[in-house]
């Protein structure tokens, strides 16, 4: 899994409360995505386009632990969340729904909002297409790739895999 796109960058502990908005969240999602991160950054919501790449400090998520918050982000069209450290929730809900997620210590400092990345998700190389500097994450395990590829959870869960086989 590599993706190419434009770096999004946010700090540290951001809560699942500011990712997401508590006013618009009986809306839907598509209005969700529409005020996404909108407190740290008024621009985000208005001019992220799909493909584009997050990137985060430590304790990416943090907090009440809303599920919505990674479906809003994923609704964005984000194809990735790189983070120095994800919240263990924040975590847990991304895979589920198929939002790959990398962790890499450094990758704060190793990228500026604007920037353009590349990103093995599988090997956990991070590119700074822009600077020329790379790192390498922690890429997650076999079976947290296979649930991303699959679509998240339920879609890896109806076609069935080595580490959740199908009882059709």
């Amino acid at each position: 899994m590599i993706f190419e796109g434009t770096c999004w960058k946010f700090g540290h502990h951001i809560p699942t409360d500011l990712i997401t908005p508590t006013h618009v969240t009986l809306r839907g999602i598509s209005e969700m995505a529409k005020h996404v991160l909108e407190t740290a950054n008024p621009e985000f919501p208005k001019k992220v386009r799909p493909g584009d790449i997050l990137v985060a400090g430590r304790n990416f998520g943090c907090s009440s632990g809303r599920a919505i918050a990674a479906k809003a982000l994923k609704a964005t069209g984000l194809s990735a969340i790189l983070a120095e450290l994800f919240s263990r929730t924040f975590y847990r809900n991304g895979h589920e729904i198929g939002l790959p997620l990398l962790e890499a210590a450094g990758v704060h400092d190793l990228v500026e909002t604007g920037d353009r990345l590349r990103v093995d998700i599988r090997t956990g190389v991070i590119d700074n297409l822009t600077s020329g500097k790379s790192l390498r994450g922690t890429p997650p395990p076999e079976f947290l790739l296979e649930m991303v590829q699959a679509g998240g959870l339920i879609p890896l869960l109806k076609a069935g895999s080595r580490f959740f086989p199908s009882r059709a």
